[in-house]
């Protein structure tokens, strides 16, 4: 995705600490349930059921860990026919990382293992973190580059569609006068603005759609991609990205009818 120029300046403090660490999860800094040693099987069974979890730590106290029981340990000692009634017994070792470790280092640990335990600096175990915690963080990392890239693709196909080269040169920023533009893919997203924004232009794409509607939506989507650039760790609110995931499937709608029609 192309830089916008002149591109809005964000209204973010600069960060202190630019690594994402791992404490940054939710599920780093909420008290995983654990339990004693010498708690029954069936208690912690049943605790790992009820919770739908696949990991629980064994623990005396809030710093000590001996273990983690999960799935696996349970089932690899009843296959082997032990018999087996507390938790110690069917525990295995645990792994852990410091709370202010960088996330991507627990990426392995996570592969390997589905978690990993995290202790905090009052060296307490703060939380774990799970396959699924890591997928959902992914998600909401990723999700807003990926929707934005797919809403450029999609005006870019419309516009290279109905607009000639001469046409797309004139939406240049006529400020940036060494920068040659021969293909929709040398525009940046306030210049495909700049194109549709004048009536004539906007006819040219044949849609029977509100104009104004329209751009406004482009003019939010500028803006939500201006702040999704500038990195901020916290990432956008949920109400900028749902306008990002409804203008990607109003695109997608109008790219299906466009097929139909022709």
């Amino acid at each position: 995705m192309k830089c916008e120029k002149g591109e809005e300046k964000s209204s973010h403090p600069a960060y202190v600490d630019p690594i994402y660490r791992i404490s940054k999860l939710a599920s780093a800094t909420r008290k995983p349930l654990s339990v004693p040693p010498d708690t029954k099987l069936e208690e912690a069974v049943t605790h790992m059921l009820t919770n739908d979890f696949s990991q629980l730590p064994v623990m005396i106290g809030g710093r000590d860990v001996k273990g983690v029981i999960t799935w696996s340990s349970i089932g690899s000692r009843l296959a082997m026919g032990k018999n087996c009634s507390v938790a110690r017994e069917v525990m295995e070792q645990h792994h852990e990382i410091r709370s202010d470790a960088s996330l991507f280092s627990a990426i392995g640990i996570i592969a390997e293992h589905q978690y990993v335990l995290v202790r905090g600096h009052d060296q307490k175990i703060s939380g774990i973190v799970t396959a699924s915690d890591l997928n959902l963080q992914f998600q909401q990392l990723a999700e807003p580059f990926l929707l934005l890239g797919e809403i450029e693709n999609h005006v870019r196909r419309v516009i290279s569609q109905r607009f000639t080269p001469e046409e797309l040169e004139s939406a240049k920023d006529p400020t940036d006068t060494k920068r040659k533009v021969t293909s929709v893919a040398d525009l940046t997203y306030g210049e495909y603005i700049r194109l549709l924004e004048n009536q004539d232009r906007w006819n040219k794409l044949n849609l029977t759609v509100d104009r104004k509607t329209c751009m406004e939506k482009f003019e939010s989507v500028r803006r939500i991609r201006n702040d999704v650039m500038h990195f901020d760790p916290d990432g956008i609110p949920e109400k900028d990205l749902m306008t990002l995931r409804d203008f990607a499937r109003f695109l997608q709608r109008l790219q299906i009818i466009d097929v139909i029609n022709a």
